[in-house]
């Protein structure tokens, strides 16, 4: 499991590194409305929009994340952001997380093509046996959204981070684990194929 910086392409979206070029269009269209609510410590300034930037940036450099920009392929402009982060080589196990989408662009192909191609990578290029994905417990939609892409719900992590307001937050974590992934493949071409012919 080489873990180095990548490109992910799609119709639809482009997987790219994340780098402090991105943070201009980022803070643009990410500074507005409840985008961030649900992160343990949300992004309100472009200082800590460059704080997000950088500590990602960070993460990478030490092995533990890979940050990308998502960038919409027909505008060619960055739409949000997602990462694999939680990288463990030595068990072959990946989280998606991290992940946001300007407004504009949710309940669009984007998501779906964004996780689609972390998912081919991690488990046909890395070898994974596990891709873990985990929301705030409060989030409804990110855990239907989650669980519409086929990932399994597993449980709840009680008492498993403080937020910014000093909330005790409760995840809920899902996964897919390497023999439902020809499954999941199958599920989100289908929805992919659907965007395509529905627009």
């Amino acid at each position: 499991m080489i873990v180095r910086p990548v490109v992910l392409k799609g119709q639809n979206v482009r997987l790219e590194p994340l780098s402090l070029a991105h943070l201009s269009r980022l803070a643009e269209i990410g500074l507005h409305g409840d985008v961030f609510r649900w992160f343990s410590e949300p992004v309100r300034t472009r200082a800590a929009m460059r704080k997000f930037i950088v500590t990602a940036l960070e993460e990478q450099a030490a092995g533990r994340s890979l940050p990308f920009a998502t960038v919409d392929t027909q505008l060619d402009l960055a739409v949000g952001s997602t990462r694999f982060m939680n990288i463990e080589p030595a068990h072959l196990r990946v989280e998606i997380g991290g992940t946001w989408i300007a407004p504009e662009w949710q309940r669009t192909a984007i998501n779906t093509e964004a996780k689609y191609l972390m998912m081919r990578h991690a488990f046909e290029t890395w070898g994974c046996n596990r891709v873990e994905l985990k929301t705030d417990s409060l989030n409804q939609q990110s855990r239907r959204a989650i669980a519409r892409i086929g990932a399994k719900e597993e449980g709840i992590f009680r008492n498993h981070m403080v937020t910014a307001s000093g909330r005790l937050r409760h995840s809920v974590y899902f996964s897919v684990i390497r023999k439902e992934w020809p499954q999941v493949k199958a599920t989100l071409e289908a929805k992919m194929e659907k965007h395509r012919t529905h627009g």
